[in-house]
């Protein structure tokens, strides 16, 4: 306890000097961002007939499923007994936000995004079936499911199917990530979170860090097969990811400005963590690096006339940036709610371990193992019509 007094300052309760909310806790919304971001941004070639986007659209479809099928990792592991989770997700509390994360989790994963993916490739499925040998072949075929039918009226099918999935899917993704936004802005004693903004702020960074991160891997997996990308489709999702970066920069100095203009006594307790220990990870990191910049960048290359190879390069920057500043603003959101004493007079500090249970190790393995399932799921599904 002793060095943990170290990092106090003022007059703290006894059972606020310890973070009970670690990076774990901060991992948890960003990657159910991503997912709902993905979705939305496949859902504007299936749904609002955004053509432009097409060569990302099952790619999307995978990104999402790949980052929802980690999503509740962080959580299993902040639990001391995260095998009493399957309760939550078997036996779900109608009166408990968090255990609702039980209905929409299964509800989204197991009828929307699978079988949405599954009906899309299931052509390709068939094919592959028919193609392969051996083990292969016997993958594919329980794959499918034991159908072959791929006849022209069998397809147009699927494409109905998958048209309402996607539509059910819009307001799921929506849900599925609003009510991360609904548990913090509801916890009305830290005047942190407690603004009814929060969800409505997350579910646009949700929408912004998703369509980056999509924008990204296009352009990477792009790269790795030696071939360039549409520039149609870049220019279009780098107009989308600008419109929604607006709206959620908006949002958040609305909430900003209610907040100075209703000035109660949280607010020069909240004044003074972002003008100190927030001042890096809020100010310079969160607004100026991770939103001002790559909104310039996004208008630049949609005010100027450049290069492609230009254009690629801004891309790339400007999605980096962008998901940097999500994941600080969830930092913030997170860590930043702790920091502070319910008392208003008095302050901690959050130390990071390395190999611990909720340290830098276990989190840096749980963003790297999206990224490993997206690696197996393309493998599996090539997500180009070509191939």
């Amino acid at each position: 306890m002793e060095p943990l007094l170290h990092g106090v300052q003022g007059f703290i309760y006894p059972n606020e000097i310890e973070l009970q909310w670690s990076i774990l806790i901060v991992l948890y919304p960003f990657i159910t961002g991503l997912v709902a971001g993905a979705f939305i941004l496949a859902s504007l070639e299936r749904v609002f007939n955004v053509r432009a986007v097409k060569p990302t659209y099952r790619l999307a479809l995978l990104t999402a499923l790949a980052f929802l099928l980690i999503a509740p990792l962080p959580l299993q592991l902040h639990l001391g007994h995260p095998e009493r989770s399957l309760e939550m997700f078997l036996t779900p509390h109608t009166t408990s936000a968090m255990a609702m994360f039980g209905f929409m989790y299964l509800w989204y994963l197991l009828i929307v995004l699978v079988l949405e993916i599954w009906l899309d490739f299931r052509r390709d499925i068939v094919m592959m079936a028919r193609e392969k040998t051996g083990a292969a072949r016997l993958f594919y075929r329980v794959l499918a499911l034991g159908s072959d039918n791929i006849s022209a009226e069998s397809l147009k099918l699927d494409d109905k199917l998958g048209r309402f999935l996607t539509f059910i899917g819009i307001p799921s993704a929506f849900l599925l990530h609003g009510y991360v936004g609904f548990i913090f802005g509801s916890i009305k004693a830290n005047p942190w979170w407690s603004t009814p903004l929060m969800p409505i702020v997350f579910l646009f960074s949700a929408m912004v860090s998703g369509i980056a991160l999509v924008m990204l891997m296009y352009m990477l997996t792009s790269w790795f097969r030696n071939r360039p990308p549409d520039m149609d489709c870049l220019d279009t999702i780098g107009r989308y990811l600008l419109y929604a970066f607006i709206i959620d920069f908006g949002l958040e100095m609305v909430d900003l400005l209610h907040r100075i203009y209703e000035s109660d006594e949280s607010f020069r307790t909240l004044d003074f963590m972002v003008r100190t220990h927030l001042y890096t990870s809020h100010i310079l990191i969160q607004i100026i690096l991770g939103t001002i910049l790559p909104i310039g960048l996004l208008a630049v290359v949609q005010l100027v006339q450049l290069q492609e190879s230009a254009r690629r390069t801004l891309y790339a920057i400007a999605g980096s940036l962008t998901l940097i500043g999500i994941f600080a603003m969830r930092w913030n959101v997170v860590i930043g709610g702790q920091l502070f004493s319910k008392s208003f007079l008095g302050y901690t500090t959050y130390k990071m371990g390395f190999a611990t249970r909720e340290g830098v190790l276990p989190a840096l393995v749980l963003m790297a193992l999206p990224f490993v399932i997206l690696w197996i799921l393309v493998k599996i599904l090539p997500p180009w019509r070509e191939e």
